[in-house]
Parts: structure tokens; C-alpha cells; sequence
């Protein structure tokens, strides 16, 4: 049977990010992908217009009616929306078997917030302690510990075993947000270390890298990769989208990057 990976997230009518980058991602890489959509954006390459969030009772349904009937082997939570939409994820996600993947969305591209301030804590509070991996940059990772954003490799580490702290298995630290000609992340697990390199690639068409990176662990748990394994699996693969991004040419703002460039250089 093929792997079932499930994502909790926001549509993103531009087809860059969200529900639709993790779609593609799970395709790409050879998982069946299941969704579930917490709230419907209108957005495009420059800009989010428009937020109409998903009821909590629906996206309980959603949750339950994928959990019925498939078997899902790995969950990837992306934008979630509000206390309420958090703590009904939460609820329904606890005790399935399957290990959850977060990425603490909290700003698009564009600049426009997508978690309301007031949700953090239940973020913190209630989703955290339930994930296998969390992978925040480093502006999420200074707002989920009320801090101010890593400027170091010492600080990232740092700033990860805090999170580690709040009960969070694992933690992946990006470093997209940093300076220099090389990206650094690095992988917490317990007392280890793992640091994953990569030459900073000049591009506009960053949309989507975050959900895109997650949704690739995610794709390699439900796989039956080890955490490590999965993580740089992802890690490579996003390189390789973010490098193909430019071939794509989509809108006139921060475009996607090509979830499927080695499927369409053979097509």
C-alpha cells in the first residue's frame, strides 16, 4: 500500500504554499496525500487579501472523517488559525499513532500575519508537547519563545533546546533567515546535533519553502524513514526545488518554487 500522509493547513489559492505546496510535495516524493483545510486564503505571489478561517466543528469532521477511514502514517501541520481551530487540532490529532511534523506558520511571504498573536500561547501550551519535529525559522522561533531572533549558530542551538525544553521531541532550527553564502539548520534531538548546509541561493521565488521543507519530512516518516534520514531527504530536495524556482516564472511577487522539476524535465 502506498504511504498516506495527512496535512493540516490554510489553502493557498496561488498554489505556491499551504495545503497545495504540501500536496505537491507529498506527490513528488511518492506519498498519497490527504488534507485538511483550516482556512481558505485568497492570496497570490505579492500579497494575502483575504482570511476566511474554517470552523472548528469542520475541522474536526475533516480530521475525523481522514483518521476513519485512511491510514494515515505521518501528519504535517502548517497554518492552523485561531486558539480555537489550535485546540481543536490538537484534540483530535492527540493519540492517533502517527508522528506529527509542525511548522508554526506565522507570516506569508508577503509579509502578511497568519497566526493571530493571542494563539501563540495555545500553540505552545497544547500543540508543541504533541510534535515529533518542529520546524521553525528563526523570526518563529523568537516568537514562540518571546524572545529576540538567533543571530549565531550558538544562539540557534540555543534557542532550539528551549523549545526542546517545552516538551518538543525534536527541533529543526532553519536558517534561510540568516546571512552569508551558506544556510545553516540544525537538527536537535536530545544532546545531538546535526548541522545541513547549503549555498544560499539568490531567488525571488522563495513562496512556499517553509510548508514545502516540512511536507517533505513529513512525506519521509510516512515513509518509514528514521527522523534523521527524513529531514535530510527533505533537506535536499528543497534545494533542488528552490534552485529549479526561477525555470517556473509564476506571478509578478515572491513565486513558488517547482515542487516537480525532475517529473517535468522527463515529461
Amino acid at each position: 500500500m502506498v504511504p498516506i500522509a495527512l496535512t493540516i493547513a490554510g489553502s493557498d489559492s496561488g498554489g505556491g504554499a499551504g495545503i497545495q505546496a504540501d500536496l505537491k510535495t507529498f506527490s513528488a516524493l511518492g506519498v498519497y496525500g490527504a488534507s485538511v483545510i483550516t482556512a481558505l486564503t485568497a492570496q497570490n505571489t505579492r500579497a494575502v487579501t483575504m482570511v476566511e478561517p474554517a470552523t472548528p466543528a469542520m475541522i474536526a469532521a475533516q480530521i475525523d472523517a481522514v483518521f476513519d477511514d485512511l491510514d494515515v502514517r505521518a501528519l504535517k501541520l502548517g497554518m492552523l488559525g485561531g486558539p480555537e481551530a489550535i485546540a481543536t487540532v490538537a484534540q483530535r490529532v492527540q493519540g492517533r499513532g502517527a508522528p506529527i511534523v509542525l511548522d508554526p506558520v506565522m507570516v506569508a511571504k508577503s509579509g502578511d500575519r497568519l497566526l493571530p498573536s493571542e494563539a501563540l500561547e495555545v500553540l505552545r501550551q497544547q500543540l508543541l508537547p504533541l510534535a515529533a519535529l518542529v520546524t521553525p525559522n528563526l523570526p518563529e522561533a523568537a516568537d514562540l519563545l518571546g524572545t529576540t531572533q538567533a543571530t549565531s549558530e550558538a544562539e540557534m542551538a540555543e534557542q532550539g533546546q528551549a523549545l526542546r525544553a517545552i516538551g518538543v521531541d525534536a527541533v529543526l532550527m532553519k536558517g534561510g533567515h540568516g546571512t552569508g553564502d551558506i544556510c545553516v539548520d540544525l537538527l536537535i534531538e536530545g544532546d545531538a546535533t546535526t548541522r545541513l548546509t547549503a549555498p544560499r541561493h539568490i531567488t525571488r521565488n522563495t513562496h512556499g519553502t517553509g510548508c514545502t521543507l516540512s511536507a517533505a519530512i513529513a512525506a519521509g516518516l510516512a515513509q518509514g524513514l528514521p527522523l534523521g534520514a527524513a529531514v535530510a531527504r527533505a533537506h535536499t530536495y528543497l534545494q533542488g526545488v528552490i534552485l529549479a524556482a526561477d525555470d517556473l516564472r509564476v506571478g509578478s511577487g515572491h513565486g513558488p518554487v517547482h515542487h516537480f522539476h525532475k517529473v517535468w524535465a522527463h515529461g
